[in-house]
């Protein structure tokens, strides 16, 4: 069993939960933000039997995908200094997923 960590932006995240539950997967959602870009993230909390590791990881693509944003030039930090001050355009979304082992899980009920 792995314990997968997923952080995907806030726009992703609804979309991911309803697909992830659709297939049949439990997750635990987590409200973070990023630090680079200080904008809402949902960090989730997803234990998957082996077997079932890859299906997780491709509905997790398919659901975070990258995308162009325009954003001031405050919001990005100190590079406002690089930039006139008019807007940015950045990358954000996709997933960044952090695959544990699970030693034991148990569930009460």
């Amino acid at each position: 069993m792995k314990l997968l960590i997923a952080i995907v932006q806030d726009y992703d995240a609804n979309q991911l939960l309803t697909a992830l539950s659709d297939a049949g997967f439990r997750a635990t959602r987590i409200s973070s933000s990023g630090g680079f870009l200080r904008m809402g993230n949902t960090t989730l909390l997803i234990g998957v039997d082996d077997p079932s590791v890859h299906q997780v990881l491709r509905i997790i693509e398919e659901n975070c995908r990258q995308r162009t944003e325009v954003v001031p030039p405050e919001i990005v930090g100190d590079l406002h200094e690089w930039y006139p001050p008019n807007l940015i355009e950045v990358v954000v979304g996709g997933a960044t997923v952090f695959m544990l082992p699970v030693e034991r899980f148990e569930r009460f009920q």
